[in-house]
Order: structure tokens, then sequence, then C-alpha cells
């Protein structure tokens, strides 16, 4: 399966799976427990986008200042957003993705696994700082 069929997939199963779970929640523990539930998670989640975000931008402006490469920072700041984005979705199964997403501990797993798996890069990859950057080559100017 590539990756276009697992996205259709996705979308196609999450919207009844939030939809299932929430019948199941709704039936087990009633209608306005369910409905507060889901309000207080979308108010957690915005505090922790908040600050969460706040916290992972000064970081991202403090390791460009020192001049490293803020791989980190970036992907941290791309959970963060796909983390707001699943809060938004209404159902019990985003939400939850979407707090982990936002909790600093499981948010730092993430986007570990993500720079090491997808990205490829790690802390050993990254060229030293203080080393002059030299390309070597030949060129020919033809008039």
């Amino acid at each position: 399966m590539n990756i276009a069929q697992g996205l259709l997939v996705a979308l196609l199963a999450l919207p009844i799976l939030e939809i299932y779970l929430l019948i199941q929640i709704g039936g087990t523990i009633g209608f306005l427990p369910t409905l507060f539930l889901l309000f207080g998670a979308a108010a957690l989640g915005t505090y922790l986008l908040q600050t969460q975000g706040w916290n992972t931008w000064m970081r991202l402006q403090q390791s460009l200042s020192r001049g490293e490469l803020p791989a980190t920072e970036l992907v941290n700041g791309a959970v963060i957003v796909a983390g707001g984005a699943l809060l938004l979705l209404p159902g019990f199964l985003s939400d939850v993705v979407g707090l982990l997403c936002l909790i600093p501990f499981t948010r730092r797993l993430i986007a570990a696994w993500l720079v090491k798996s997808r990205l490829g890069l790690n802390k050993g990859n990254q060229p030293p700082s203080d080393e002059p950057k030299v390309i070597e080559g030949e060129f020919k100017r033809e008039e």
C-alpha cells in the first residue's frame, strides 16, 4: 500500500471511528459529560498549543542565533501544528492524538522519532559550525 492509498483509508476510516467512539462513550457516561470532555480537551489543547508553540518558537530562535541547524525545533513546531489541527476535529481519538502531540514529553519523543527515522538527521550528522564550508569544483567560462 502506498502513501496515497494509506491516506485515503485513514480519511475514510477516521470519521467512522470517531462517530463510533462518540456514540459508545456518550452511551456509557451520558451526553453532557461527553460534551464536557470534548470541550475540556479542546480548552486544554488550546492552552498547550499556545504555551508550547511559544516555547518552541523561542528555542528555534535561540538555535538559529547560535548558528545551529534547528531540525528538532522545526519538527517540534510541525508536531504542535498537527496536534492543534487534530484538536479542531470533533472526536475523542483525534483529541487524544492531538493532546499527545502537544504534551512536551510525548511531543519530544514523536519529534525525535520523526527526525531520526523520517528525515535521516541526528546530532552526529550536522556539520560543525566552526569549520569553513568549502565546496571544491571546477568551472569553465564560455563567452
